[in-house]
């Protein structure tokens, strides 16, 4: 076949290399294409290879690596970029405020984050703050609480004001059963942002479920994250993942 290789060269210092050393390497690399647009374009015309079976591609649009069987191209894998994106995390101990930058951007609409704790000193409320080049941004906030504990329900609307969103108390006795799961709705648009939460968590008087609605009115593009403990210090991890936009 076109692509097939019978030696990988390893060239020494001073020696010169020809035009069919350099193609030999420039011919069968993996090349990488922004879409199935350039990736068509990029074959067959004035000084380029033309396309044969073996050709490997990447699209760099959906983080796939295709091959070309002669005929038509075929995906080796994933079969789409993957829905659930990880994108980082940030381990803290001891402190009540965690800040993470740069995690959010135009690449996804819509954002995943879940928090666990090991361990809280003194109990205390759970907020968070969308974050723009290092600085929080503190108004325009707002929300409704749910939930329920020990068999009872509650209701509260703008839980911590609207300085802040909330998501539900640490009771430092039971901290290291706390666990949140949030997703933040269209935070690096400039748009409002929106968020769902849901908490849970073992109290003193038995389990607490909440469920929190909350939204940031200002039309902003945010790239971070601010997670704040009213409590003395708090110790977890916080990880964010983006879901695909397609």
């Amino acid at each position: 076949m076109p692509n097939e290789q019978t030696t990988v060269p390893l060239f020494v210092a001073a020696e010169v290399l020809t035009a069919a050393d350099m193609n030999l390497s420039a011919g069968t690399g993996v090349p990488v294409f922004a879409n199935t647009t350039t990736r068509d374009a990029g074959f067959g015309g004035a000084g380029e290879k033309v396309l044969a079976e073996g050709q490997l591609c990447y699209l760099s649009d959906s983080n796939i690596v295709q091959y070309y069987s002669g005929a038509s191209w075929a995906t080796v894998g994933p079969a789409s970029a993957g829905g659930l994106v990880y994108i980082t995390q940030a381990t803290f101990s001891a402190v009540n405020t965690v800040s993470i930058n740069n995690c959010f951007s135009a690449t996804y609409s819509n954002y995943f984050l879940t928090i666990e704790t090991t361990a809280a000193v003194v109990d205390g409320n759970v907020t968070g703050r969308l974050r723009l080049s290092g600085t929080d941004s503190t108004t325009n906030y707002a929300g409704q609480r749910i939930g329920g504990e020990a068999g009872s329900a509650f209701a509260t609307t703008n839980p911590s004001g609207t300085d802040d969103v909330t998501f539900g108390a640490i009771q430092a006795a039971t901290a290291t059963s706390y666990a949140l799961t949030t997703t933040i709705l269209c935070p690096a648009l400039a748009r409002a942002t929106n968020w769902l939460t849901l908490t849970g968590t073992n109290g003193n008087n038995g389990t607490i479920v909440q469920f929190c609605w909350n939204t940031h009115s200002t039309a902003t593009a945010y790239d971070g994250i601010t997670i704040n403990y009213s409590g003395t210090s708090f110790t977890g991890t916080i990880r964010v993942y983006g879901y695909a936009n397609s």
